[in-house]
């Protein structure tokens, strides 16, 4: 094998100056570099997992990557699944934890190698060593190889100095770099606020004026790299990022008027989703889209006000807003209808009597729906009686929750009424579904 130790910029790090042991790679991913090595490849922990270990940070997953082509990694691992046209990849399965391997890039422009007019790759399926894989990487802090037979780092790109100095950086030209995939200015501002990094005055500079680049990227991938930027504990600092590099308006053109300053529902609803992934508690991008969109929505129904009910009100105008402001980013239609019930039961939290409060407490997304209540509470202060109402309804035995919703409590011994009709009745509009049934 070639040995590139001697690349002007390689330096090989020992163990006694990172710190990373081998036991802090989880055993799937040794297993998968284990065995490549003992057939005959090269075979390193890549990309987030060194970076995040020297960051002190738990690594979401383990990526490797190695001098073995695709096929050559299915005869390891008989049972990899090869996938990807732009990036041709392994998935080596160990129960629930799968490890991707990638193939080392080349350099070259022979090849299966696809770019079109505006320089974007299309497909990259040209193999190379791993000094040239290393610095086809997009972030000097992501070209970090770890090798796990011997614990050394190998860095060919200065990335350890930049961790140390937690400073993001792209390699080469950050122009070509952002034209090859413009992506990679939303990945920038993904590691500028998730691990609270410094962005390279270089690698600063062309994203304000190269955002309208995001335009050609399809829109799902979009979508993808949204959540990530939106669901990883930072979204109100990355919103903030978004907008100051001039990126959140090729993702969504006037969605929001003033980005800069958006509403408080929408601030309120971005730092409650970070505290929730604090606190280890779910979040979904439904709950999310309806925040953001909420302010859309609102403007819709002034500007198309109509004599006709307000859930029809709702309706279209929710539909209207999904549809104008999905252009660039393609918004999965669980997440738009989740968005959409929400907003349909807010109309409803204005009844607090009777059996249409009762059932609305049975409804499969009351909790998501009270939550965003509790969101417009700080545009609308008017609603905090309500609230009030809603949150200790929740709270009370059964007993006094019938009291609060009927006015008197249920009947210890209730006569049953006769029947005026020999048909059985069948639930409807007088005989509703039990609250278990309506969640399903």
């Amino acid at each position: 094998m070639t040995d590139y130790s001697n690349e002007p910029d390689f330096r090989e790090i020992p163990f006694s100056e990172h710190g990373i042991a081998r036991s802090h790679i989880s055993n799937a991913a040794l297993k998968v570099t284990d065995a490549l090595q003992n057939a005959g490849y090269k075979a390193y922990v890549v990309g987030g997992g060194p970076r995040d270990l020297l960051l002190k940070r738990a690594p979401k997953d383990f990526d490797i990557g190695t001098s073995a082509t695709p096929e050559q990694v299915r005869k390891v691992f008989p049972r990899a699944r090869l996938i990807g046209r732009r990036f041709r990849l392994a998935h080596v399965r160990f129960g629930r934890e799968i490890i991707e391997v990638a193939t080392f890039r080349g350099t070259s422009d022979d090849g299966d190698r696809s770019v079109a007019g505006s320089g974007r790759v299309l497909r990259d399926n040209v193999f190379g060593n791993e000094a040239e894989d290393a610095i086809r990487r997009d972030f000097t802090i992501n070209a970090l190889m770890y090798d796990p037979s011997n614990q050394t780092l190998r860095d060919y790109t200065n990335g350890y100095h930049d961790i140390q100095q937690r400073c993001l950086r792209l390699i080469g030209d950050p122009e070509e770099r952002y034209r090859e995939d413009p992506v990679r200015m939303l990945r920038a501002i993904r590691f500028k606020t998730k691990l609270d990094l410094k962005i390279d005055s270089a690698t600063d500079q062309p994203i304000r004026e190269m955002a309208e680049c995001l335009v050609n990227i399809p829109a799902a991938r979009l979508l993808d790299e949204l959540l990530k930027l939106m669901m990883g504990g930072a979204a109100w600092p990355t919103f903030q990022a978004l907008v100051e590099y001039e990126l959140w308006e090729s993702l969504f053109p006037g969605l929001i008027r003033q980005p800069e300053t958006p509403p408080a529902l929408v601030e309120h609803a971005l730092k409650n989703t970070d505290q929730r992934v604090r606190n280890d508690q779910p979040v979904t991008p439904g709950f999310l889209f309806a925040a953001l969109f909420w302010p859309a929505l609102q403007l819709e129904m002034q500007n198309n006000k109509a004599q006709r009910p307000i859930m029809d009100q709702l309706a279209y105008a929710a539909e209207r807003v999904f549809s104008r402001y999905t252009n660039n980013v393609s918004i999965h239609r669980r997440f738009s209808t989740m968005a959409k019930e929400i907003w349909m039961m807010q109309p409803r939290f204005e009844r607090r009597r009777g059996k249409r409060a009762m059932r609305l407490l049975g409804e499969k997304r009351f909790r998501a729906a009270y939550d965003f209540l509790l969101l417009r509470v700080h545009e609308e202060p008017e609603l905090a009686d309500s609230i009030d109402w809603w949150t200790r309804v929740q709270d009370v035995a059964e007993e006094e929750r019938r009291a609060m919703v009927f006015g008197h409590s249920k009947p210890k011994h209730q006569q049953p009424r006769k029947r005026t009709s020999s048909k059985q009745s069948k639930p409807g509009k007088d005989h509703p579904l039990p609250a278990s049934s309506q969640q399903s």
